[in-house]
């Protein structure tokens, strides 16, 4: 289970891995009009440049193909969209992603990642060493609303 680069042409398949994460992970946090409307099915543009502009991580599954992905925003230093496959939970491959994204900001000389969790996965972040600073509110232009999050921040 190692991670490789994403490429522009799997824009739409991550997507949807992303969507389906949300949709279903989120469940218990955020009202479904909110969720429906922050995980459109139409792919906006940035994505691609969010593919094309940073080390953007996949994990692909021996039966189902790109299972996980998640990106270091090389602007920011933050930690962005770690997503698994609902079917996935459980097998490693968000874990995988979150190890090359930390060894990719220590290559690059970042000296602290941050991040904003949705509050149903802060927990994964504490158990790879990333400390709560605090919880706030995330404007989202997608989902029409400012989404409860945990600021989190790992120091490299």
């Amino acid at each position: 289970m190692t991670p490789r680069l994403a490429l522009p042409h799997e824009a739409a398949d991550l997507w949807r891995i992303r969507n389906l994460a949300i949709r279903d992970g989120c469940q218990s946090v955020y009202p479904p009009e909110v969720i429906a409307a922050w995980t459109p099915d139409a792919l906006p543009s940035g994505y691609f440049e969010a593919i094309k502009g940073n080390p953007f991580y996949v994990i692909d599954d021996p039966e189902l193909g790109a299972a996980a992905t998640g990106f270091l925003d090389i602007k920011s230093g933050s930690v962005e969209a770690i997503f698994t496959l609902p079917a996935c939970n459980g097998k490693g491959y968000a874990s995988a992603i979150m190890i090359a994204i930390i060894a990719e900001a220590r290559h690059r000389g970042f000296r602290q990642l941050t991040l904003a969790a949705t509050p149903n996965a802060s927990g994964f972040y504490l158990r790879h060493g990333f400390s709560t600073v605090r919880e706030a509110l995330y404007p989202s232009a997608l989902a029409k609303a400012d989404l409860p999050c945990v600021e989190m921040i790992l120091t490299l």
